[in-house]
C-alpha cells in the first residue's frame, strides 16, 4: 500500500480517537483488511492506541480537564488494564491467525455498538 493510504488512515483513527475515545479502531481494520499476520497487527495497533490515549491525556491536563475525581477514576480502572494486559498476554501466544482475527472482528463489532448507546 502507498504511503499516502497508511497516513490517511493514521489520521482517521486519531480522529475517531479523538471524538469517541476509541483508539485504534481505524488502525486495526486496516491491518486487518490487508491481511496482516496477528504478530504484525498487533504490533502495529497496540503502540497507536497507546500513543493515541497519552496523547489524549497530555492535552486534557495541558487544557486543565483533569481533576482529583478523574484520578480516582483513573486508579480505579488500573487493576482491570493490568488484568486485561496480562490475560491478553497470555492468550496471544495459544490462539491461531484464524481465531485471531475473529475476536478482533468481536471486539470491533462490541465497540461499534458502544458508539451507538
Amino acid at each position: 500500500m502507498p504511503p499516502a493510504a497508511d497516513m490517511t488512515v493514521g489520521f482517521v483513527n486519531g480522529l475517531l480517537g479523538g471524538l469517541t475515545g476509541l483508539a485504534g479502531i481505524v488502525v486495526t481494520i486496516w491491518c486487518n483488511l490487508r491481511g496482516l499476520p496477528k504478530d504484525a497487527q498487533r504490533a502495529t495497533f497496540q503502540p497507536v492506541a497507546v500513543v493515541v490515549f497519552a496523547m489524549a491525556a497530555f492535552w486534557l491536563g495541558a487544557n486543565g480537564s483533569l481533576t482529583s475525581d478523574t484520578a480516582k477514576l483513573f486508579a480505579l480502572g488500573l487493576p482491570f488494564l493490568f488484568a486485561g494486559t496480562w490475560l491478553g498476554l497470555k492468550l496471544f501466544g495459544r490462539i491461531d491467525e484464524a481465531a485471531f482475527r475473529k475476536i478482533v472482528l468481536a471486539l470491533l463489532f462490541v465497540s461499534g455498538v458502544a458508539l451507538l448507546f
